[in-house]
């Protein structure tokens, strides 16, 4: 994986707790901040689509366990049969 160099300030107390981290895990301050630059950007990313693009009818109540399957199922049957599959 290519990589880009950058420079940021960080607190001192941060820096510290990483470097108590990185020594106890065996593994580089650098990796550490790496895997924290990489959940901030996936934090702040902005998706193309909704988590949930699909809605479906509900019947005004909490369902059952067996009634969310059947529904489910029947949903995955109808698209099934439509060609219409995500």
């Amino acid at each position: 994986m290519s990589m880009k160099r950058t420079n940021v300030y960080a607190d001192p107390e941060d820096l510290a707790i990483i470097k108590e981290a990185a020594k106890r895990r065996g593994i580089s301050e650098a990796e550490i901040i790496r895997q924290g630059i990489h959940l901030a950007a996936m934090a702040n990313r902005v998706w193309d689509e909704p988590l949930f693009s699909r809605t479906f009818e509900g019947a005004g109540r909490t369902l059952s366990k067996r009634e969310v399957r059947d529904t489910v199922a029947d949903a995955v049957r109808r698209e099934t049969e439509t060609g219409t599959a995500a």
